[in-house]
């Protein structure tokens, strides 16, 4: 049976859902949402978004109004779900990990290190709590994806404008390196995989000048796959108009024979 994943950074729900998230939802038809910067707690949704009807729905706000935080949705029950990096305090509502069928899927918003040093400082500090634990999740027997933006843009591939953004936050020599080590210790980037040696896709684009436009972005967002997981990828991609349309992130798909 093919199960579709889904990862989207949607960019605030409310306004996402005001942009026409649920016609998007219909032509997508995902199985399993992994969503990241919510930026609403469930009582601040209607009825029918706090609790969707044929969706088994976990929220994960920030404790921070208006701020970042993560949710799944599945179209199967959702068995067993964890918050944080190993169960750890996650008061930005960082991680979630739930066990849906035969996957454990978790959906990860990394911080960003853009706005200051100290929030580049607290970027690394979760990096280096994160890279253990993704290892210790992919070494795991079953099917692992972890999907999710996750700020840092890999490779020259990853990136329009590489060259000007070599100390830019995002794409950080330490940081590149840190994805690369997450990647080599078990855990496949399944897009890179599939697309191999090419510029893009990408899957964020800045609001300064043509760069939604002229699709010069960066690719931030992933779904990463334990060596079980990957065996199983019958498709994978990014969704470009879809993000143009709801947020300034596109939604990264796959399609898993599970």
């Amino acid at each position: 049976m093919t199960t579709r994943v889904l990862t989207w950074n949607v960019n605030g729900m409310r306004a996402a859902i005001r942009k026409g998230l649920e016609t998007w939802l219909h032509e997508l038809k995902p199985d399993i949402m992994l969503l990241q910067e919510i930026r609403v707690r469930p009582d601040q949704l209607t009825p029918e978004w706090a609790s969707p009807a044929g969706w088994h729905v976990h929220w994960h706000p920030a404790q921070r109004a208006g701020y970042a935080g993560t949710a799944i949705w599945s179209k199967q029950p959702i068995e067993r779900v964890d918050i944080g990096i190993d169960g750890g305090d996650d008061p930005e509502g960082r991680l979630l990990l739930a066990r849906i069928g035969p996957v454990d899927v978790a959906s990860i918003y990394l911080p960003s290190g853009s706005s200051s040093d100290d929030a580049q400082v607290r970027k690394n500090k979760w990096m280096k709590q994160f890279a253990p634990y993704a290892s210790k999740l992919m070494r795991r027997r079953r099917c692992v994806i972890l999907g999710g933006d996750l700020n840092i843009a890999r490779t020259e591939n990853d990136i329009f404008h590489w060259r000007s953004n070599q100390k830019t936050s995002g794409f950080l020599p330490h940081e590149r390196e840190w994805m690369d080590g997450v990647v080599t210790s078990g855990a496949r980037d399944l897009l890179r995989d599939s697309v191999g040696d090419v510029d893009g896709p990408y899957t964020w684009w800045s609001n300064r000048g043509q760069a939604r436009q002229l699709d010069r972005g960066w690719r931030i967002d992933y779904l990463l796959g334990n060596g079980p997981a990957a065996k199983h990828v019958e498709r994978i991609f990014v969704h470009r108009e879809a993000g143009l349309a709801i947020s300034d992130h596109a939604p990264v798909i796959a399609d898993l024979d599970l």
